[in-house]
């Protein structure tokens, strides 16, 4: 075998844990996909017989590669969005599919994911790398032309962010399914005081309803002023189809084979704390739902 080959071979082997990766420093399965492509573009044309721990330099070629895109998105982007849902991963209640294991692990919610979207590069870059990964800080530091000290801070700032607002689910899927399904019974009857009684006090919803459609896209807070936007629910009651949504409890709004929202829940203590909402059109289409089936 010679050293393009077994480069390859090895490469293939990081494949899934680089997608993990790049799926939390860019919250998008396919610039995920790309970046890890990008990154095998610039490997296969170094040196790679010299590197001692192959596996930790793939994964600062691939973080390097998520850095650059994510500086580039902020300076594309005109106005920054109050409220940016990452793409979601939908699964069919039975599980998620094996292809998407890794992507999921460590409990990657769509309200993490959210969280993360709202934390600059070098935050995300830091918290991804340090607390899901294990890097070393003395190996992020260069990446983002900081000292270890640095980067640690960064970090710690994006830890405290994330910790206050993406609290960790309920690990307990059915006890998940179980309080989603009581909300939606409790809108579908039109039930504010059971509405309220299955969200947390201080519960957030945040919909994202893509650029140009500033209604759609609003942050609520607080028990009773979700409830109320949720009472508004009842007429879509019909197209709620249960789903994984990132390995946890969600549903898929759909009508006719076309999404019309994806709703991300995390249960905490037996109450909903977060939902998160995708109801960007151009977004939705491009959705595949047959993974759930007719």
């Amino acid at each position: 075998m010679d050293e393009r080959e077994w480069l390859t071979d090895r490469f293939e082997e990081q494949r899934p844990r680089l997608r993990a990766v790049a799926y939390r420093m860019l919250g998008s399965v396919s610039e995920a996909d790309d970046a890890v492509q990008d990154a095998w573009l610039r490997v296969s044309r170094a040196d790679a017989g010299a590197v001692e721990n192959l596996a930790g330099w793939l994964t600062t070629v691939v973080a390097r590669v998520c850095l650059n895109m994510l500086r580039s998105r902020a300076h594309r982007r005109e106005e920054p969005l109050d409220v940016h849902v990452p793409d979601p991963i939908i699964s069919p209640t039975s599980g998620v599919d094996p292809e998407h294991d890794a992507l999921l692990a460590d409990s990657v919610g769509l309200a993490l994911l959210v969280v993360l979207e709202t934390l600059t590069p070098a935050e995300r870059l830091a918290f991804v790398l340090h607390d899901m990964f294990a890097v070393p800080f003395d190996e992020i530091a260069p990446m983002i032309e900081r000292s270890p000290a640095a980067a640690r801070q960064l970090a710690s700032r994006a830890r405290r962010r994330v910790q206050g607002q993406a609290p960790a689910p309920d690990p307990d899927l059915t006890r998940q399914r179980d309080v989603v399904n009581a909300f939606f019974a409790a809108s579908r009857d039109g039930d504010f005081d059971a509405l309220v009684a299955v969200l947390d006090p201080d519960v957030v919803l945040r919909a994202d309803g893509g650029t140009g459609r500033a209604r759609q896209t609003v942050t609520i807070h607080g028990a009773r002023n979700v409830a109320a936007q949720a009472v508004m629910f009842t007429r879509l009651a019909p197209f709620v189809r249960p789903a994984l949504i990132n390995g946890a409890a969600g549903v898929v709004v759909a009508a006719k084979g076309q999404a019309l929202s994806v709703m991300g829940f995390t249960v905490a203590h037996e109450r909903i704390v977060a939902i998160d909402v995708l109801s960007d059109p151009e977004r939705l289409r491009q959705l595949d739902l047959t993974v759930l089936g007719d």
